[in-house]
């Protein structure tokens, strides 16, 4: 894969360098190696890397980097750009998903078991059982009521503990906005996230603050930040995982950068192997993430897998586009093990270190288990180890055979195109009506599924790393419940692609980007390009003015509704 930001159009991409070193006279040569500078990059040089040749380093970070992304910040004016539009993208993220956060004051949707797990899990350390037809006292305010004998649950905790953060910061569960506060928090941090991300994905501060604006308005974001659903949490850790990666792959190059041109200077060679690159600290913080991930649903599972793969056919390109010999068994041997340590054990222990309160209170569901039942489940491990064990098991053979029949159940193969969106609060009161239905921004998405060909498309000939970037979570997020629909038949909704939503935004985004890029010398071309893109964001904000009083709740009339909900797929 190669970075075609070092391409000029109408020139293939470079794949590979030439030393200024080979073939100079000794003279020139000796010149050149007494010419060095400290490596300059995302963190100070280590002493193996603290002298390079200049040249030679130079060079092989524009193979490695490309010049947009080492040109990156270096102007006063994109500097102010950035931070200007970025705060203001931010704050129009809190107040979409701040404003009349309490509204409605009833629990929406599958709150009605999060928020109370939540209040038990802070109180008690689990997640309680309550008695019948607890909703309408809780509801006014009587949150007291619950039991305290476990309940069986069959989500993990860590987004339940941020939700219970959230009640206890907003005002406690006796507020419906409470309720809500974390997942607002979130949101709001996930656009910001978004920003920087695409910022440094495509080289290029506009189209970064282009993916902010876009996803701060998006309908799937906005309705998720205002609902105490997990699937919020599985995006978020996930996109933090992704924007680690993404760091590392850039300090990984330098480093490489660096390391390589040491290796030339002194006369060495590369025609093997290359050099180590040390201890990758993003690389572990991505698997501290998905560790999170996993503990708000187990669906982060997919990003695991689809992440440790993209960051190793990162390193694969790396080795590749520095001269290493045999690049395929250095990246492999040198990154590839390492990049599975750092990240799959990361994630595991991780994972099971968010069940703390679980093995801290006797009282959790399935806690006595094996004490209960000596000589059954993994007999070797310790009594809590099998308890979580079976615990697990349980909630395994659960989500397997979930098949309920539900009116907004749907086939995955049309989420991408919100093809039968989940309708959250429905409230009709005589000629006006109260709804949150959660349907992505229709125009976006639809953008962006003809977007997810075209990408393909530039991934394959244009050999463009960032294509495969941005599809990875729509891999991750989508293609395993559309691979497993038919056979399992589970029952999934729609909903579900607040987890890969950033990067159905990121996908439509990079159109826009390798439009600018292949136009950047015509000035001409190059505005009609510009103009096609404002016109899109025009029209995805405009479609989303027209929805918002349909994601948030807002007292609209019965016609005024009818009207906008133009598919009969969406009521």
């Amino acid at each position: 894969m190669t970075d075609p930001q070092d391409a000029r159009p109408g020139e293939p991409a470079p794949t590979t360098f030439e030393s200024p070193l080979v073939d100079a006279p000794p003279p020139v040569r000796a010149r050149l190696l007494t010419e060095q500078r400290a490596e300059r990059g995302l963190f100070e040089p280590t002493s193996a890397t603290a002298v390079v040749d200049e040249p030679t380093h130079d060079r092989l970070l524009r193979a490695l980097l490309g010049r947009q992304r080492l040109a990156l910040g270096t102007g006063r004016r994109e500097r102010l750009v950035d931070w200007v539009g970025t705060v203001l993208i931010v704050v129009l993220a809190a107040v979409t998903r701040l404003q009349n956060l309490g509204r409605p004051g009833s629990l929406v949707f599958d709150e009605t078991y999060y928020v109370k797990d939540a209040f038990t899990l802070g109180r008690l350390g689990f997640e309680a059982q309550w008695p019948p037809d607890p909703n309408p006292a809780f509801e006014a305010g009587n949150v007291e009521t619950y039991l305290h004998t476990a309940a069986y649950v069959v989500h993990p905790q860590v987004g339940k503990w941020l939700i219970s953060l959230g009640m206890d910061l907003g005002g406690g569960a006796t507020s419906s906005a409470a309720w809500r506060l974390a997942n607002a928090v979130v949101g709001i941090l996930a656009v910001l996230l978004i920003i920087r991300i695409a910022r440094r994905l495509f080289a290029s501060t506009p189209m970064g603050l282009v993916a902010g604006l876009l996803f701060a308005v998006d309908g799937a974001a906005i309705v998720h930040s205002r609902v105490a659903l997990l699937d919020q949490y599985v995006m978020f850790f996930a996109l933090v995982a992704f924007g680690c990666l993404v760091m590392d792959r850039e300090w990984a190059r330098r480093r490489l950068a660096g390391r390589v041109a040491s290796i030339l200077g002194a006369g060495g060679s590369v025609d093997r192997y290359g050099p180590r690159l040390g201890f990758r600290w993003w690389r572990l913080a991505a698997g501290v993430s998905l560790g999170l991930a996993c503990g708000s649903k187990w669906s982060g599972l997919y990003f695991v897998a689809a992440f440790g793969l993209l960051t190793v056919l990162w390193d694969l390109s790396a080795r590749r586009r520095a001269g290493i010999g045999r690049w395929w068994e250095d990246a492999l041997v040198v990154d590839g093990l390492p990049a599975f340590l750092q990240i799959v054990p990361t994630a595991v222990l991780v994972y099971v270190a968010t069940w703390w309160s679980w093995f801290a209170t006797p009282g959790a569901w399935g806690r006595q288990w094996a004490a209960q039942n000596p000589g059954q489940g993994v007999t070797w491990l310790p009594e809590a180890l099998r308890s979580f064990v079976q615990y697990h098991v349980q909630m395994w053979n659960f989500h397997t055979g979930l098949t309920t029949e539900h009116s907004y159940r749907s086939n995955p193969i049309g989420w991408i195109i919100q093809w039968r969106p989940t309708s959250f609060y429905w409230n009709p009161q005589g000629e006006t009506t109260q709804a949150i239905t959660s349907l992505g921004n229709p125009l976006l998405w639809w953008l962006a599924a003809l977007a997810i060909v075209a990408v393909v498309v530039f991934g394959v000939t244009r050999r463009d790393w960032r294509a495969l970037a941005v599809l990875s979570g729509t891999i991750a997020g989508w293609l395993p419940w559309v691979v497993t629909y038919d056979s399992t038949q589970r029952t999934v909704f729609t909903f579900y692609t607040i987890a890969f939503a950033p990067w159905v935004v990121l996908t439509l985004v990079y159109v826009g980007v390798i439009g600018l890029e292949h136009t950047e010398n015509r000035p001409a071309a190059r505005r009609k390009v510009v103009w096609a893109i404002a016109a899109v964001v025009a029209a995805i904000l405009a479609v989303s003015a027209i929805f918002y009083p349909l994601w948030t709740a807002q007292p609209v009339p019965f016609q005024f509704w009818r009207h906008v909900m133009v598919l009969r797929n969406w009521i």
